[in-house]
């Protein structure tokens, strides 16, 4: 069998081939089940990072298949986002390989900009994902050289993928984090996780308490504002606060450019006085900072500064109150962990993403049973054994995801001539 795929990745076929009567020596294959031969990579998930990754492939040569669960690409950006949502960085640093956004887009694109972009990036480079399909298992046999990869459509049909290389690329945002509170069960009103929260429009005049103080729970708040709800914060850590701006430019923009000339901290100090002249102290209104500057932060644990866009203001004029960490809920109310209890009509969520790659990939040297993300910290942590790949896990946004996606279809690219010339 191992030669009689190698004769057929030989033919270097850039559509799938079906496959019949094949018998794996893995327990993967189910009889029911029809088998699809990719001559090329199989790229699970269809948001940004396959996206990019299929891209850089087929400007180098190279055939994909991309596997999506949902619908339609971009399905966290489309389905599970709320409708204020912008980019947090300028566009210059959220583009995708290959393809710049259009210039009459603002510096801060929409979230259906965004969309928009990524919709027409497909297009451009002819990917057309198979969606409505759920990788449910994928693993590397050994004897055959190959990995497969099982997914179950919307009818529950089931398909085997037969492939070289399997990139992983469903990513940090794969599956919404929910924290378990004391007393959830009996809380009678609204609770949500920010994947389910489109705008504050349904929350007028309501009291809303929104967990989680980072740049989506800061906006989530800023947004109830907007629409006259009653909006408090719950802040249960340290945290760096942001302008968005600095000196007429983008913060994120002026930090890279600093990093060039100055050390880490050096440039983390910078920050931190900028905002304090342009923002006051923070801690006075609940937001304290962490000890480690906010560049050597993310560095070291991923987490991200809020970049502010009108919440703080909102803060300090006491339109939005801040709480501390929850003890636990009652029927109408929270009980706050200083023992204070207030009333509250809704609870949204603003608790972050995990990844599931565990749950679907039988492989536990590059992926971390315990969190889904790969084992070796950002800038290796794209390539495996046996031609396994990640990509979008760098907690370094799509600046972190295009170079990756660069550096995985050189790679690819390598192995597929030196195999064409081996087998062609």
């Amino acid at each position: 069998m191992k030669c009689c795929l190698r004769e057929i990745e030989g033919k270097q076929a850039h559509d799938p081939i079906f496959i019949e009567n094949m018998k794996f020596s893995s327990s993967l294959s189910l009889p029911s089940s029809r088998c699809l031969y990719v001559p090329g990579a199989v790229i699970v998930g269809a948001g940004p990072s396959g996206l990019a990754t299929a891209a850089c492939l087929k400007e180098k040569g190279v055939p994909s298949v991309i596997l999506e669960r949902s619908n339609c690409i971009a399905s966290l950006w489309q389905l599970k986002t709320y409708d204020r949502l912008r980019l947090h960085l300028p566009k210059q640093f959220c583009e995708l390989p290959l393809m710049g956004f259009p210039g009459e887009f603002p510096t801060y694109p929409s979230k259906q900009q965004f969309v928009d972009y990524l919709e027409s990036y497909a297009r451009k480079f002819g990917i057309e994902p198979r969606f409505d399909e759920t990788v449910s298992k994928a693993e590397y046999d050994g004897t055959m050289g190959f990995w497969l990869v099982r997914s179950v459509g919307k009818k529950g049909e089931a398909t085997e993928y037969v492939c070289r290389w399997l990139v992983v690329a469903t990513g940090e945002n794969a599956e919404a984090l929910t924290p378990e509170m004391e007393g959830m069960g009996e809380f009678s009103g609204d609770v949500r996780h920010t994947s389910s929260y489109k705008s504050g429009e349904e929350f007028r005049g309501k009291r809303v308490l929104v967990v989680g103080c980072g740049n989506s729970g800061m906006e989530v708040c800023l947004d109830l504002c907007n629409h006259n709800a009653k909006p408090s914060l719950v802040v249960r850590d340290t945290v760096h606060v942001l302008p968005r701006e600095m000196l007429g430019i983008s913060t994120f923009g002026l930090s890279m450019w600093l990093l060039k000339w100055l050390p880490l901290r050096l440039v983390d100090r910078f920050l931190l006085v900028v905002s304090r002249l342009m923002l006051g102290d923070t801690a006075r209104f609940g937001l304290a900072r962490p000890e480690l500057g906010p560049l050597e932060l993310k560095n070291l644990s991923g987490k991200t500064p809020v970049l502010d866009v009108g919440t703080l203001a909102k803060i300090k004029s006491g339109d939005i109150k801040v709480r501390p960490s929850i003890k636990s809920l009652k029927r109408h109310a929270v009980e706050f962990a200083n023992g204070k209890t207030e009333n509250f009509d809704a609870i949204i969520l603003a608790t972050g993403y995990k990844s599931i790659v565990p749950s679907w990939l039988k492989e536990k040297d590059m992926f971390s049973e315990k969190d889904g993300y790969p084992r070796r910290p950002f800038p290796n942590g794209w390539k495996g054994e046996h031609g396994l790949y990640a990509v979008g896990f760098t907690k370094r946004g799509l600046l972190g995801t295009s170079m990756d996606a660069m550096k995985i279809a050189q790679d690819i690219q390598r192995c597929w001539k030196e195999e064409k010339l081996n087998f062609g």
